[in-house]
């Protein structure tokens, strides 16, 4: 998800209905943050490529997926050492 923070932003430099209610704040903090549905395009809805969470029938989805390519489970024993395999790989 896209975000975009403003400390201390100015309150005149804000659109009319969003001073509204200020009062006589002279700084303010804006938070802008894109919607989830708004951040999935045509192209982008791999749910593994877009921002933010993924939904639990999509995971689900991608793990039948991933099992029909005949890809077999692994222990959290094994995935761990694969892990720490690969970061040793780093360490020379």
């Amino acid at each position: 998800m896209n975000k975009i923070v403003r400390d201390h932003y100015p309150v005149a430099n804000l659109p009319e209905d969003l001073r509204e209610g200020l009062g006589d704040v002279a700084t303010v903090r804006v938070v802008v943050e894109s919607e989830p549905s708004a951040t999935r395009t045509a192209q982008n809805d791999d749910p593994l490529l877009r921002d933010g969470p993924i939904e639990a029938h999509e995971l689900m989805a991608i793990r039948e997926r991933l099992q029909a390519d005949g890809r077999k489970s692994v222990s959290e024993e094994e995935a761990v050492a694969r892990i720490r395999e690969l970061r040793d790989e780093w360490d020379y």
